[in-house]
């Protein structure tokens, strides 16, 4: 069954351009090495940041993460370095996805 994760955090001042590049390459690392769906990310209006991240299966996720040392890159020891918070990762079951960008 495909699954989902929210992921949030509350960033150190100033770091928000920094964080959303090293966000953006990490997820794209993750994506091209272990075939998640990609992810998404989303500021709220109290600044915390929101990703939506998009895999086949929680197996799939979890064996990508036991099978790479993701947290010794650049891009995610920078992420790492920008975040003032992290808050619990909420784990979702897709039941329906109807997100697909409009045909023009």
């Amino acid at each position: 069954m495909t699954s989902a994760v929210l992921y949030r955090w509350r960033l150190k001042p100033g770091r928000d351009a920094e964080f959303r590049e090293a966000w953006a390459e990490g997820t794209r690392r993750i994506h091209e090495a272990c075939g998640s769906h990609g992810a998404s990310l989303h500021q709220d209006e109290d600044g915390i940041y929101w990703s939506y991240a998009l895999w086949p299966s929680e197996a799939a996720r979890k064996a990508c993460f036991q099978d790479n040392d993701w947290f010794s890159q650049d891009c995610f020891m920078t992420m790492q370095d920008c975040i003032a918070e992290r808050f619990e990762e909420i784990r979702l079951d897709v039941v329906k996805d109807e997100l697909r960008p409009t045909e023009r």
